[in-house]
């Protein structure tokens, strides 16, 4: 009798790089493809927004940030396209300008969409999670509320929701406050 080698049906980045460019976003959670939806408008103007805030506060601190979709590859077979993400400047030399970024961010950032919703609360927050990612956001552009979670022992718990009418304070990147209006505005 013959053996039959088994095949890994996931699907790695090595693998997805070699894709045709389809026009489509894709993330990998375990190895199965996710096609990501293209952001409505309201969404981008949210993300922008956010994006601006902390360009001036990579300015202020030295860290950086990406506001466009950038692949965080964190394993070959876990990679995920966070709106927005910020590192330190103390782990800033980790990052190779001209490479898929391997290294966790400090901060990730999900505006929310109705069709991502689900995804950005459940398997992607549990993967940052895993991941080690010290702070998620989850923004909503519809109700103008902006919350964050702190990796702690392992999983997220809230440390603050938001309003257009807040001060929003980080609690693990030292500094960042800023007026939740600023995000939300038109």
């Amino acid at each position: 009798m013959a053996l039959v080698k088994a095949t890994d049906p996931r699907v790695g980045f090595a693998e997805l790089k070699q894709w045709p460019d389809d026009g489509r976003r894709y993330e990998l959670y375990d190895g199965e493809v996710t096609v990501v939806p293209l952001p409505f408008p309201r969404h981008q103007r949210v993300a922008q927004h956010i994006g601006q805030v902390l360009l001036e506060y990579e300015r202020t601190t030295g860290g950086i940030v990406f506001s466009v979709p950038i692949d965080i590859v964190f394993s070959p077979f876990d990679v995920l396209q966070p709106d927005v993400v910020f590192f330190r400047k103390e782990r800033r030399h980790l990052l190779d300008l001209m490479q898929a970024t391997e290294v966790p961010p400090d901060l990730a950032i999900e505006v929310l969409s109705r069709s991502t919703e689900a995804r950005d609360r459940g398997r992607k927050m549990e993967t940052f999670a895993r991941f080690g990612v010290p702070e998620y956001w989850i923004v909503d552009p519809v109700r103008n509320v902006l919350e964050i979670y702190e990796l702690r022992d392992g999983g997220y718990l809230p440390a603050g929701v938001f309003g257009e009418h807040d001060r929003v304070v980080s609690p693990t990147l030292p500094g960042l406050v800023f007026d939740a209006a600023r995000v939300f505005a038109e």
